[in-house]
This record gives C-alpha cells, sequence and structure tokens, in this order.
C-alpha cells in the first residue's frame, strides 16, 4: 500500500523539532508501516527557513512552506501577533507541495494528522484527487485555532465565539473525509458534540500502546522517600505548576520529584520558587527508558483535556503505576489495564493523594509486581494492525 503521511512535525536529522507526542507517534507509525512492506512519503509543516526534502529511514520527507506571518512552533509570540496568525492559517486553502506529492506519488490514501502549519488545504488537495482521507485526532485544531481548548487557565466547556469564527472552514472541511480515528474516545466525543463527523461512517478509536521495551527492573528507592516522576511538556496545561506545589505541601524529605522535559533556567528557578524546601531533579531531554529507571510513581497531571497521552503507556510498559488527574484519555486508560490512581488536578488534591501513596508502599510494591508479571496484549504492533486495517477498508471501499 502506498500512503502519503502529513503531519505539522516529522523529527529527522535535519529538523529533529518535536514539540509533544504525536509526532513521536506518526514516527513510529510511518516506520513501523515501512517494516511491513508498504510504501511511505511523509509531508510536514516546515520548522526551519528554506528546509530541505530529507530520505530517513526508508521515507521520503518533504517539508511544505508556510505562508504566514512566521512560522510555527518558535518562540512564544504577542497574543495579537498570534491572533493574526490564527486568523491567516484558516482562511489559508492552498496546499501545493501535498498536491505535487500526490500526483508524482500516487498513494492510495492520505492519513493526516496535526494540521497545525499545514491547514485543512491538506484534504482538500486529496479531495480534488479523488484520493481517501483518513484522520487521527491528536488535538482540537478544528475546534480551537490554539489547538488545545485551554484558556485562562482552565479547560474549556464550551466553544467561545472567536474559536467558532476562527474554525468555520476547518469544521467544513471535515466533510471530505472518509474516516476518522481518536486517539481516546474522549478526544472523539468532544468532536462529535460539537456536530463534526456527523456524515462520516467511520469513526474509530485506537489507542496509544508503547513502544519501549522491556525495561531491567532497578533498585527500589529508599522507603523513606517516594520518588516521583514527571514527563512532556512542561506548560501550564500539563499541570507542572500543580504537581510541584503539591510537592512543596509535602514534608521535604518525603519526596523527590524527578521532571523529565526541556525547561530553561528561568522556568527552572520559577517552579523551584514554587515549593522551595521540595527537592526537584531537572533531566532534561532524556530516553524514556532512563526516565522510568529513576522513579516510583508517574504522575500525569493534566489541567486540560489530554487526547491521549503516550504517557499511560509508556508507564504500563515500563512496570510504573501512575497517578492521573480525571482528563480526557486517562481514566479511559485505567478501564483498559493502566495500574494507577485517579485525583482531581488542583494542588491540594494532589498533595492528599501523594501522601496517601507514602502511606501505602505495600500496594505501590504490589502494583509494581503486578505490572511486571502482567503480559499486556495490546502493544504497539496492534496498533499497527488497526491502522493497516482501516486503510486497506478505507481504500477497498473508495
Amino acid at each position: 500500500m502506498k500512503v502519503l503521511v502529513t503531519s505539522s512535525l516529522y523529527p529527522t536529522p535535519g529538523a529533529p523539532k518535536v514539540v509533544g507526542g504525536a509526532e513521536i507517534f506518526v514516527n513510529r507509525l510511518v516506520e513501523s508501516l515501512v517494516a511491513r512492506g508498504d510504501t511511505i512519503e511523509v509531508v510536514r509543516a516546515a520548522s526551519l527557513p528554506n528546509q530541505k526534502a530529507e530520505r530517513h529511514n526508508d521515507v521520503d520527507v518533504y517539508s511544505a512552506p508556510i505562508r504566514n506571518i512566521y512560522l510555527p512552533f518558535t518562540e512564544q509570540r504577542s497574543a495579537p501577533l498570534r491572533g493574526v496568525w490564527h486568523a491567516i492559517e484558516d482562511w489559508q486553502r492552498t496546499a501545493e507541495l501535498v498536491g505535487a506529492r500526490i500526483d508524482a506519488f500516487k498513494p492510495d490514501l492520505l492519513h493526516s494528522n496535526n494540521l497545525s502549519g499545514l491547514t485543512t488545504g491538506v484534504w482538500k488537495a486529496a479531495f480534488d484527487r479523488r484520493i481517501p482521507i483518513v484522520h487521527t485526532l491528536h488535538d482540537y485544531y478544528l475546534t480551537c485555532p490554539r489547538c488545545s481548548r485551554f484558556s485562562n487557565g482552565r479547560a474549556c466547556k464550551h466553544t467561545c465565539f472567536s474559536c467558532k469564527l476562527l474554525t468555520i472552514s476547518r469544521r467544513n472541511a471535515t466533510r471530505q473525509l472518509r474516516a476518522v480515528v481518536g486517539v481516546s474516545q474522549r478526544i472523539l466525543d468532544i468532536h462529535t458534540e460539537l456536530g463534526l463527523f456527523a456524515d462520516i461512517q467511520t469513526r474509530k478509536v485506537i489507542r496509544h500502546a508503547s513502544a519501549l521495551k522491556p525495561l531491567t527492573r532497578c533498585a527500589d528507592s529508599s522507603a523513606n522517600t517516594l520518588r516521583l516522576g514527571f514527563i512532556g511538556r512542561l506548560t501550564e496545561e500539563k499541570g507542572i505548576h500543580n504537581l510541584v506545589k503539591a510537592v512543596g505541601m509535602l514534608p521535604p524529605s518525603s519526596v523527590r520529584l524527578i521532571i523529565a522535559g526541556y525547561a530553561d533556567d528561568e522556568l527552572r528557578r520559577e517552579l523551584q520558587d514554587l515549593a522551595p524546601r521540595a527537592t526537584l531533579e531537572f533531566l532534561g531531554f532524556i530516553a524514556p527508558e532512563k526516565f522510568y529507571e529513576q522513579i516510583d510513581v508517574v504522575v500525569i497531571p493534566p489541567i486540560w483535556e489530554e487526547p491521549g497521552p503516550i504517557v499511560v503507556a509508556d508507564a504500563r510498559a515500563a512496570g510504573k503505576p501512575f497517578l492521573g488527574t480525571r482528563f480526557g484519555g486517562i481514566p479511559e486508560a485505567v478501564a483498559h489495564g493502566a495500574m494507577g490512581w485517579l485525583t482531581d488536578p488542583d494542588p491540594q488534591s494532589l498533595a492528599v493523594s501523594i501522601r496517601q501513596l507514602l502511606s501505602k508502599p505495600d500496594e505501590i510494591a504490589a502494583m509494581v509486581k503486578q505490572l511486571s508479571l502482567q503480559t499486556n496484549p495490546y502493544t504497539f504492533a496492534s496498533v499497527v494492525d488497526e491502522y493497516r486495517d482501516l486503510f486497506e477498508s478505507v481504500v477497498q471501499n473508495r
């Protein structure tokens, strides 16, 4: 099968930028499909000026130029500039590179992922050429210019007028899809409750699975100190600030918070100031395997509708229980076999939950043992199987 994949970001040696889990997932999926004999090309949004095409791991990767006032995924801009950027983004309908690659590559199907920087113009390029389109929902781009449905420190329960206005063309363009995939039931439900995909027959949930290799069991931490871990973007909606505040409410010697993810000096000072007496260890970017070797419990504390965090699947594969908030796809993970506890996202609730964990080390040890003995039938190979089956079904029924 020949598949053209689009994604806002797709890491390669010449443009290694990674912002979140979506581009990591897309990279894994593409390389897994190639390993199974499929032929894949990728078009991503240019994250650098004059970004060249690359061939990496048997995949040709092209970079679509951005026709906007600045490149996406760069440093933070002022609110007025971001507003202009989003307005241009929503009404930009060109996707010449995608059209050119369809004409040259002649794919059986277009699989689109995050659209920021590329726009729904990639769908029109395929639709006009009668190429069926499967779209995977990793974020809220179709209903929110910021892609997060998060504003003023909280998750948005309703779509505001400005978001409705700035996403009119995006929502209308969904009629061009043949199938839509949610990485959790929650992200799919939020879109369908807003009236999207009503005319699309194939609406499917394909959850994330870990691609981690089995980890060697490492030494347990001191019985008196609980090693909590956070891995991901250190942003407000991810809940890192609330987590640090919660740790600051605990006896200093009872907990170490190990943080994996990029933090400049200013952010490190800001977080440490939230809990001056707490032990915070900043690892920076680190391989997930190295992170999980150093922790007892991973904390997943988002305060937005986290679509389907890969960290939940990775924690299960690494044999680590998690403490998560009741947002997005996290509760679903517990229902599907992940092991952990759920809590409210405010600092006080997180602190209470961590105190409870401190009082029952035997329960944590029992969970870790159970995870080490558990065989997880849902692996990343299962995810690839589901996507291949979906692609083949869409192509056969085109």
